[in-house]
């Protein structure tokens, strides 16, 4: 499932090519021809993420909610200006893509970044990207719910949890069922919301940090890795954690979601030499501590990294060093 940082990278994708154009809107696939045409001929005047929720607000009032869930993804293609390779706070240059998302012949290549280019672009963390010159607009490929056409881009949404239409109080609504989410919910409330909600409770810290309702945004990478880099035994009751150890793990997520919308990758290996960062940028395998590791080594202890079931998702842990 897609995690925060990539709902952030499609909000910014959107409003870089879409905020302040009329759009057509259609349901290929026919699953959301109401909804289509509640927002066909009408302006998007903002895009937004909070967690792993992504809304467009249109100029009539109406905003439409996405939740790409597991297998959900948002597909461009026309003059796409990607919101592309930023300068990361260790000064390297981070990549555009999403996993499959190509800027150019390579994948760091300054030469393409924030150039148009008639191309196709797949933003999910799970899918590989077709990438191609076509004829605009391109044909729908597979089951699109939601085509969102201005006149010279296009989005295509395919396969998400929830595409649905709300006013002004129904977004709301929704936000204020979520926990908070650094780049939204910036400063000390934030923090302290996430605190009081943690130390209330008695269920694990590992199953807590998949708590939409408890911090927006993290998945099941973001948290075997937060766990992991804070020392923590995923099997904590929240309420027996310190509350300096509830208050680094908001920080470093803070941090990691930054460097991931940054980068567009999950990167949670810190110290590395700037060649392999870049082998970190290009390969899952080389870029986690923990995740998806499971009998391999600890990179710190080297004790066989274990996997079991949490919060109906799969959880890698160190024995030793989150014993």
């Amino acid at each position: 499932m897609p995690e925060g940082h990539s709902i952030h990278r499609i909000a910014k994708q959107f409003d870089r090519n879409f905020v302040g154009q009329k759009v057509t809107a259609s349901s290929p696939q026919g699953r959301f021809v109401s909804g289509a045409k509640q927002l066909s001929g009408h302006e998007i005047v903002e895009a937004k993420a909070v967690g792993k929720n992504m809304f467009l607000g249109f100029d009539h009032d109406l905003w439409l909610r996405v939740h790409l869930g597991i297998y959900g993804a948002w597909d461009f293609a026309g003059e796409i200006l990607a919101d592309g390779t930023i300068e990361s706070s260790n000064g390297r240059i981070g990549q555009t893509q999403q996993r499959g998302t190509v800027v150019g012949a390579h994948e760091d290549s300054l030469g393409s970044i924030g150039a148009p280019r008639l191309t196709r672009l797949r933003m999910s963390e799970q899918e590989t990207a077709e990438v191609e010159t076509e004829p605009f607009p391109p044909e729908p490929i597979g089951q699109v719910r939601l085509r969102l056409l201005a006149e010279r881009a296009v989005a295509d949404l395919r396969g998400p949890t929830i595409c649905e239409i709300r006013d002004a109080q129904g977004v709301q609504e929704v936000v204020d069922s979520l926990g908070p989410d650094p780049l939204v919910d910036e400063g000390p409330e934030a923090e302290n919301r996430f605190a009081l909600k943690v130390k209330s409770k008695q269920t694990p810290i590992g199953v807590l940090l998949m708590d939409q309702s408890v911090v927006s945004g993290i998945g099941n990478i973001y948290r075997a890795e937060l766990l992991f880099r804070a020392k923590l035994n995923p099997h904590i009751p929240g309420k027996q954690l310190s509350e300096s150890a509830i208050r680094e793990l908001w920080l470093d997520w803070s941090r990691l979601l930054r460097l991931g919308v940054e980068t567009g990758q999950i990167m949670t290996m810190d110290g590395l030499s700037k060649t392999d960062y870049r082998k970190a940028l290009a390969n899952r395998a080389d870029r986690h501590w923990v995740y998806h590791r499971t009998g391999l080594p600890c990179r710190v202890c080297g004790t066989n990294i274990v996997m079991e079931m949490a919060a109906g998702r799969k959880l890698y842990w160190c024995p030793k060093c989150q014993a």
